[in-house]
């Protein structure tokens, strides 16, 4: 058996879009995966079948509390280096992820300088290919793996390898809808009261609404926004916790973060509510969900800050301002109609 060790350390979308490339290569050969990961994200790496070996790698706990790195770098350098590999990828693409590569035992491979990342990191492979940057994530790591691994990736919808997993998550309440507002960019945010606004629409439609969270503060948000739609907001937990929860519904809307990432994975229906960020490289993969893009002349700006000088569509309709203008003009209604049509 063929065995590989791949790096990717972060984030939660970006480790779900690896997926489909670990799905291919192991069914294309005769191989398995060890994968190195942050500690939040490796539950997400342990659940595809074809990796045998997670290796944690808490390059964000070691960012806030160097000291920790001096302790426990050793000893994950010792693990990295206990199996000899046919390939080393690293499909993450950064400085710090091609430092990891290093240390494993095997011939590493990666992007090439002009497509990498982060260019230094091209240097430490010791082979490079050249996989266009605007591809969509999922499909430029599975170019990725075909090139190194030596076959050329085929032309079915990409399999996250998840299925199993939803077919054991509890019994799918099919009339209920998971909202799923939370994300890190301010930018990336619809605004709270088109979030209320549909879950009250939701609810006159005979839904029912359920709302996820991940820190305090969302929780807070959720909680007011299940209120508005009389539902209820899912419990908080690890990541086995959110596959139940997304997996558990007939339908999903969400932001451009990991919850909705992983309803793509699952292949849970809905929609995707997109402004700063581009859908052509970071959008959902699975034809069950649709995408509902703002239309101003700035997106898709990839900005955590918006520096759009013109009026939003909430203005010129006499309104106070919502923030940000992109995904404000994204109606509530028009969320629901999307949805109405994706569920039939």
């Amino acid at each position: 058996m063929r065995r590989v060790l791949l790096v990717k350390t972060s984030s939660f979308g970006d480790v779900l879009h690896t997926l489909p490339a670990v799905t291919e290569a192991s069914a294309r050969l005769d191989v398995r995966f060890d994968w190195v990961v942050e500690p939040a994200f490796a539950a997400v790496a342990a659940w595809h079948p074809a990796v045998e070996g997670v290796i944690e790698a808490p390059l964000r706990g070691w960012r806030r509390a160097p000291r920790r790195l001096v302790r426990e770098l050793p000893a994950l350098r010792r693990e990295l280096r206990t199996q000899q590999y046919e390939w080393v990828i690293d499909a993450q693409g950064l400085i710090k992820s091609a430092a990891l590569a290093r240390f494993a035992h095997g011939p590493r491979a990666g992007f090439d300088a002009a497509t990498v990342r982060e260019r230094p990191a091209a240097w430490t492979y010791d082979r490079t290919f050249g996989i266009p940057r605007d591809l969509h994530a999922v499909e430029r790591t599975r170019a990725l793996f075909g090139r190194v691994l030596g076959y050329v990736p085929g032309a079915a919808r990409p399999d996250s390898g998840l299925s199993g997993r939803r077919d054991s998550a509890r019994e799918a309440d099919l009339r209920a809808v998971l909202l799923m507002p939370g994300t890190t960019w301010r930018t990336k945010h619809w605004p709270e009261a088109h979030w209320a606004r549909l879950a009250r629409l939701l609810a006159d439609a005979g839904w029912n609404v359920r709302v996820i969270a991940g820190t305090d503060a969302e929780a807070r948000l959720a909680a007011r926004i299940a209120a508005a739609g009389e539902g209820r907001v899912e419990p908080r937990g690890n990541l086995d916790t959110l596959l139940d929860a997304v997996a558990g519904v007939g339908a999903v809307v969400g932001v451009d973060a990991g919850p909705l990432h992983l309803a793509s994975a699952l292949g849970v229906p809905g929609v995707a509510l997109y402004g700063p960020t581009d859908p052509e490289r970071t959008g959902p993969w699975d034809s069950g969900l649709r995408v509902e893009a703002a239309s101003l002349p700035c997106v898709p700006c990839r900005a955590r800050i918006c520096r759009y000088p013109g009026p939003s569509a909430t203005e010129s309709a006499g309104a106070p301002r919502l923030e940000p203008p992109c995904l404000a003009a994204i109606t509530p209604e028009r969320v629901l109609q999307r949805l109405l049509a994706v569920r039939g």
